[in-house]
């Protein structure tokens, strides 16, 4: 089975390490980026995200909602989520290197040998763009 060649840069665990060790804040994934970001508190003591670069809020209503975020939040840590989403970065996001988008693969983006139908890559999904980003085997 092929794998992507991994990107070299420090990986979600670290990133989150560093970042809660700096300002031991409470952190919790862009659901778009998967960056991690800040869990701030709203007057009436609701937990939200912002990502700037993504252009999103996330805001969590209700007391159950409240209740089941706050421990995904808590748990991120303990089970390990920052080490799953690395691993998930390294094999399925990649960067353009023509343009540097960064993005997931997906089916829609496969492009194939018309020879054989071996993938040779995938398309970069910006407009204008028609880079491959190559799907390269791990030796």
């Amino acid at each position: 089975m092929k794998a992507l060649k991994p990107e070299v840069r420090p990986n979600y665990a670290d990133r989150m390490r560093a970042m809660t060790n700096q300002n031991g804040k409470r952190l919790f994934p862009c659901p778009v980026c998967m960056e991690p970001r800040e869990v701030r508190q709203t007057k009436k003591d609701k937990p939200y995200i912002t990502c700037d670069p993504c252009g999103i809020q996330v805001f969590v209503r209700g007391p159950a909602g409240i209740a089941a975020f706050n421990r995904l939040v808590e748990r991120a840590n303990q089970d390990g989520l920052w080490n799953k989403l690395s691993e998930m970065e390294e094999h399925y996001r990649l960067k353009c290197p023509e343009c540097g988008t960064r993005f997931w693969i997906e089916s829609e983006l496969i492009e194939t040998s018309i020879f054989d139908g071996s993938v040779k890559g995938f398309r970069c999904p910006k407009k204008d763009c028609e880079a491959i980003v190559k799907w390269e085997s791990e030796k």
